[in-house]
C-alpha cells in the first residue's frame, strides 16, 4: 500500500514516529512536512534528507489554519499512483483546501483522509465554513485525536464514523525515570503555552495554598514576562522556577525531573483542550499526571491521572500533594499502562486499519451472519421471524418491554435486550452494534414481520461477498399473498420528487438503495459508515445510512437468488401515525442531504402531486391524497410531533 502524508507539524522528529511505524508494517509512507515549524514556541526545521521518504516543503504563513505550502512538491507527488492520500490537516484549514485543489487539477483519484482536533462545534466565517463542508464531505475518512472532535466532523456532514486516534509518544524518547517516593516536598511540572487559558495562574494559586509544593514553568508565551512577579505577588518566588523555552531533545529530561506534570488548563468559549499531548509523554516518563477536566482531558487522563475541575486552585493543590505522595506509585503504573495505548506502533495501527477501511479491503476473516430485530409488540408475528432464525446468533431490541417477548426470546434461545422504551428503529439497532455478540460478523436486519429462511440467508450472504463493493443487500420480497414488492429504489432527491411528482418516476436514474425490512449490512461497511442516525425515529433510517455509504464507494443492490416474506405495517395499526412517521422522516432525509431550500422544493412537489391526485381519484383514495397534501402543507414533522407528543427534531 502506497500512502502520501501531508503534514505541517510533523517537522517535529519526534512526531514522525507514525510514519516510521507505518514503515515498520510494510506501508510504503511518503511525508511531505513543513520545513520550518514551531513546536512549544521553539521553532523546528526539517532538513533534506533527514529521513527517509521525508521531505521538506516551504510554507507561507505560520498559524496552522491559514498557511500555504509551496504547491510545486505538492504537484508532483500528487502526480503519482497512491492509495491514500492522509491530509493531516483541519477541514477547514488552507492548506486543506490547496491539496484538495491541486489534487483535483491532478485528477488524482486516490481517496482523501482529514485529521481533526477541533472539539468545539465552531460556526467558522465565509469562507472557511465552506472549504470544511467541502472537505468534509469529499473525504473517505477522518481521524480525530478525541471523541468531541469526531462527533462534530459527523455532524458537519462526515458521511461515514470519523475515527478516534490518540496522538502518538515514542516510548524509547521518554523512557521512565527512578521513581521519587521522597514526599516531603513535590515539584511539579508544567509544559506549554503560557497563557491564561493554560491555568498559569490557576497552578500559582495552588502552590501558594501548600508549602510542600514547588512549581517549574517550560514555554514561552504572554505571561511569561510577568511569571515571576506573579510568584512574587502570591509569596512563592522561592517555590517558582521558569526554564524558558525546552527544545524537544531537552523535553524528556524536564519530566524526569518532576513528582507530577500539572494540565491545569481553563476552557473559553473559543477554546479547549483538544488532547494533551504533554500528558501522555509524561505518562510515559513515569511521572503521575494531575489535569483539569478541561476538553479531551478526562478522556487522556481519566483513570489514569487525577482529573479535578477547572479553575478550582485548592482541588488541583490536593490533588497534587495526592500525586506526588500516597499515591505516587500506583499513578506511575496506571500512566505507564495508558502510554503503551498510545504507543506509534498503536497508533500506526489505528491508522493502518483505517487505510484499509476506506480502500474497502476484504479482510481475511471468515464473517458470519449476526441478526439484529427490532420488536414493538406482536409476539405472534415476532415468534414466526425468529424460530426459522433460532439457530442462529440473533439479538431482539424489545421497545415495548414485553414479558412475552423477554419469555420468547428465552424459549428460543435467542439475546433479549429491553431499550426501556419505544426508542425508534435507528436508535434501537444502534444498542445492538454498540453490544455485538460476533463483533466481526456481518449484521442481518430483520423486521419483525419479515420471514427468511436460513437458507435464504445463506444465498443473500453469497450474494454480498460476491463483490468487494457491495456495502448491503436485500433479498426479493413478496408479501403474503404471493405479490412481489419493489426492493431496489433511487435515492430520494427534489429532483426526484418533482418527477414522481409528475408521473415520470420511472426515469429517475443515479445510485439506488435496498429497503430495509430484510437487509444484510457488510461488517467494513459498518466500520467505515458507522451506525445509524438516531434523528430518524422510524424511516429513512436505511435509507440515509445507504446514501452515506454511497458517498464514501459502496454500493447496494438486491440478490435475486435470495427470497423473504414481508407482511408490511404488521406491527403498527395506526396507519395515520405510520404515514406522519414515514414523511416526517423524508423530511429530515432531505434537510440533511440538500438543506432547507432541498427540502421545500421536495415539499411542493409532495404538496403538488397529492393535490393532483386528490382531485383525480375518486373515493378512498382521493380522500387519501388530500389527507398527505394536508400533511406535506403543514410540514410533517411538525404533525408528527403533534401526535406524539415529542418535540420536533
Amino acid at each position: 500500500m502506497r500512502v502520501l502524508r501531508i503534514s505541517h507539524s510533523a517537522t517535529v522528529a519526534s512526531w514522525r514516529g507514525r510514519e516510521r511505524a507505518l514503515r515498520e508494517l510494510g506501508v510504503d509512507v511518503t511525508l511531505l512536512a513543513a520545513e520550518r515549524w514551531h513546536a512549544g514556541g521553539a521553532p523546528v526545521a526539517l532538513g533534506a534528507g533527514e529521513e527517509t521518504q521525508t521531505f521538506p516543503v516551504k510554507t507561507w504563513g505560520r498559524h496552522p489554519a491559514l498557511f500555504l505550502y509551496d504547491p510545486r512538491p505538492l504537484w508532483r507527488a500528487l502526480g503519482e499512483r497512491w492509495d491514500v492520500i492522509d491530509i493531516h490537516e483541519e477541514p477547514f484549514a488552507l492548506a486543506t483546501a490547496e491539496v484538495r485543489l491541486l489534487r483535483a487539477l491532478r485528477r488524482q483519484r486516490a481517496p482523501y483522509l482529514l485529521y481533526t482536533a477541533q472539539n468545539l462545534a465552531k460556526r467558522y466565517p465565509i469562507p472557511f465554513r465552506w472549504l470544511e463542508a467541502s472537505a468534509l464531505r469529499g473525504a473517505a475518512g477522518v481521524s480525530a485525536c478525541n471523541t468531541d472532535a469526531a462527533r462534530i466532523a459527523e455532524i458537519k456532514g462526515f458521511a461515514g464514523r470519523a475515527q478516534v486516534i490518540p496522538l502518538g509518544v515514542d516510548p524509547d524518547e521518554f523512557p521512565p525515570g527512578e521513581s521519587d517516593t521522597d514526599a516531603t516536598q513535590v515539584t511539579v511540572g508544567f509544559v506549554g503555552r503560557l497563557v491564561p487559558e493554560k491555568g498559569i495562574n490557576v497552578l500559582l494559586d495552588a502552590v501558594a495554598l501548600s508549602t510542600r509544593l514547588r512549581a517549574r514553568f517550560a514555554g514561552s508565551g504572554p505571561l511569561g514576562a510577568s511569571l515571576r512577579a506573579g510568584a512574587a505577588h502570591r509569596g512563592i518566588a522561592d517555590r517558582v522556577t521558569y526554564d524558558g523555552v525546552l527544545s524537544p531533545a531537552d523535553v524528556p529530561a524536564f519530566y524526569r525531573s518532576l513528582n507530577v506534570l500539572a494540565v491545569p488548563s481553563v476552557p473559553t468559549p473559543r477554546w479547549t483542550e483538544q488532547f494533551g499531548r504533554v500528558a501522555v509523554e509524561a505518562m510515559a516518563s513515569g511521572i503521575p499526571v494531575v489535569s483539569s477536566d478541561a476538553g479531551a482531558l478526562p478522556d487522556v487522563v481519566g483513570g489514569a491521572g487525577i482529573v479535578v475541575p477547572h479553575s478550582d486552585a485548592r482541588a488541583l493543590a490536593d490533588a497534587l500533594l495526592e500525586a506526588g505522595g500516597p499515591r505516587a506509585a500506583q499513578l506511575r503504573r496506571a500512566g505507564l499502562a495508558r502510554a503503551a495505548e498510545c504507543t506509534w506502533d498503536a497508533v500506526a495501527r489505528d491508522y493502518l486499519k483505517l487505510y484499509r477501511t476506506v480502500r474497502h479491503e476484504a479482510s481475511d476473516l471468515d464473517r458470519g451472519v449476526e441478526v439484529i430485530v427490532v420488536a414493538y409488540g406482536a409476539p405472534a408475528l415476532l415468534r414466526a421471524a425468529l424460530e426459522p432464525l433460532a439457530g442462529m446468533t440473533v439479538t431482539v431490541i424489545d421497545n415495548s418491554s414485553l414479558a412475552q417477548i423477554s419469555a420468547l426470546c428465552e424459549e428460543l434461545g435467542v439475546r433479549y435486550i429491553d431499550s426501556g422504551g419505544n426508542i425508534g428503529f435507528g436508535p434501537a439497532v444502534n444498542v445492538a452494534l454498540a453490544d455485538r455478540l460476533e463483533p466481526d460478523s456481518d449484521v442481518l436486519l430483520v423486521n419483525p414481520d419479515a420471514r427468511i429462511a436460513p437458507d435464504q440467508v445463506d444465498a443473500l450472504h453469497v450474494g454480498l461477498r460476491a463483490a468487494p463493493d457491495l456495502a448491503s443487500v436485500g433479498p426479493v420480497q413478496t408479501d403474503d399473498s404471493g405479490r412481489s414488492a419493489r426492493v431496489e429504489w433511487p435515492f430520494p432527491s427534489p429532483a426526484n420528487a418533482w418527477l414522481e411528482a409528475v408521473g415520470l418516476g420511472r426515469f429517475q436514474r443515479g445510485p439506488r438503495f435496498v429497503i430495509g425490512s430484510v437487509l444484510l449490512l457488510r461488517a467494513e461497511a459498518l466500520a467505515q459508515v458507522g451506525g445509524f442516525d438516531e434523528r430518524f425515529f422510524l424511516y429513512a433510517e436505511e435509507t440515509d445510512w445507504a446514501r452515506r455509504a454511497s458517498r464514501l464507494g459502496w454500493r447496494h443492490a438486491a440478490v435475486p437468488g435470495a427470497r423473504a416474506r414481508h407482511a408490511g405495517g404488521g406491527t403498527s395499526s395506526n396507519g395515520a401515525l405510520r404515514a406522519a412517521h414515514f414523511s416526517a422522516s423524508q423530511e429530515r432525509y432531505m434537510r440533511k442531504h440538500f438543506g432547507t431550500a432541498g427540502w421545500q422544493f421536495a415539499r411542493a412537489a409532495n404538496w403538488a402531486g397529492a393535490m393532483v391526485r386528490a382531485i383525480a381519484l375518486p373515493g378512498a383514495r382521493g380522500h387519501e391524497a388530500r389527507r398527505r397534501a394536508a400533511l406535506y402543507r403543514l410540514g410533517p414533522v411538525r404533525v408528527e410531533a403533534r401526535l406524539t407528543g415529542r418535540s420536533p427534531q
